[in-house]
């Protein structure tokens, strides 16, 4: 076979490959089940969205979409199969701001902004900063009065540092110039409990996981992470309101495929998720847990943890924490 004669035969080679393979990629998913890999413990937020949001996904894409839980290592676990998981668009990631923070405080085994595409930012959830209900503060003002006082008496508690719960009274902390002692948990469960017992002084904790316990009198709400106060709580002020500087920090939750997925299946798998998302059902509890819908772009998607990414490595370098 002479050279022209091979050339030619590529060409129809490859020809006939791109016609076979559009049929497959047209009929995505094709009642093929997807999984999304949630990387922490059912019972929390992010968990019990992306149940939500899988229930009514299914029907749209005409398959079965199943929640799995690979809890671990603040989420490096779970992101980490996806990571490796074929790029077919029947793996998907449904994850949270750990994913911006833990590259600041750690080595890991793969590079998110490069091993993971990103579909959609869901939305944002803010945190209540709390006290016990025995607590002698009766306002955020009170409490950053005594850290002022007493550097380093005070105490918080967090799920760990990879976790929001710790970074976020952290960043009002070198915003307000004190220190609180930081006591890490096993899991932010154990931290909430040791809030609610009052073995710690404070601790910033997801709306939807403290709001009942609020409610309920257990707890005491002294200030919102939001950019405005909440219909749920409209009494409770903003944490920017309470230092008197610009402050605004949520868990976001998104959705993310493994590098390579094809942008077809990328922009259907987006295009079915803001349908999700727009059902009136999906949008009322949401408003429930005083969750904000985003469902933002992949571009746009992209820049916000760009920005988050930046602004959490600030933080941990202000901090001190030493990348392990």
């Amino acid at each position: 076979m002479n050279r022209n004669t091979f050339n030619r035969f590529l060409v129809i080679a490859c020809a006939a490959l791109s016609v076979a393979a559009t049929p497959a990629l047209a009929a995505w998913p094709d009642g093929k089940p997807i999984n999304i890999v949630v990387p922490y413990a059912p019972g929390g937020t992010a968990d019990a969205l992306a149940r939500l949001i899988a229930q009514h996904l299914g029907p749209k894409l005409a398959t079965s979409v199943v929640v799995v839980n690979k809890a671990g290592a603040s989420g490096i676990i779970g992101e980490q199969a996806v990571v490796q998981a074929a790029p077919d668009g029947f793996t998907v990631l449904y994850d949270a701001t750990p994913m911006s923070i833990n590259p600041h405080l750690q080595k890991l085994p793969f590079d998110p902004e490069k091993d993971l595409v990103p579909v959609t930012q869901v939305g944002v959830t803010p945190m209540l900063m709390t006290v016990s209900k025995t607590s002698p503060y009766a306002t955020g003002q009170d409490l950053i009065k005594v850290a002022k006082q007493a550097p380093g008496k005070l105490t918080f508690g967090s799920g760990g540092q990879g976790t929001v719960q710790y970074m976020a009274p952290e960043l009002m902390n070198q915003a307000v110039g004190i220190s609180m002692l930081h006591v890490p948990y096993k899991s932010g469960g154990l931290a909430l409990t040791a809030a609610l017992a009052g073995e710690v002084d404070m601790g910033f904790f997801n709306l939807p996981a403290v709001g009942g316990h609020v409610k309920n009198g257990l707890l005491k709400a002294l200030a919102i992470t939001a950019a405005q106060r909440s219909s749920l709580f409209p009494d409770v002020p903003t944490v920017a309101e309470i230092i008197g500087k610009p402050y605004e920090v949520y868990e976001w939750n998104g959705v993310f495929v493994p590098r390579g997925t094809p942008t077809d299946i990328v922009t259907r798998l987006h295009s079915a998720l803001r349908e999700v998302l727009a059902v009136p059902e999906v949008k009322a509890k949401f408003d429930s847990l005083g969750s904000r819908i985003v469902a933002s772009t992949p571009d746009e998607f992209k820049k916000q943890l760009a920005a988050e990414s930046s602004r959490w490595a600030a933080t941990v370098k202000a901090a001190g924490i030493k990348k392990e």
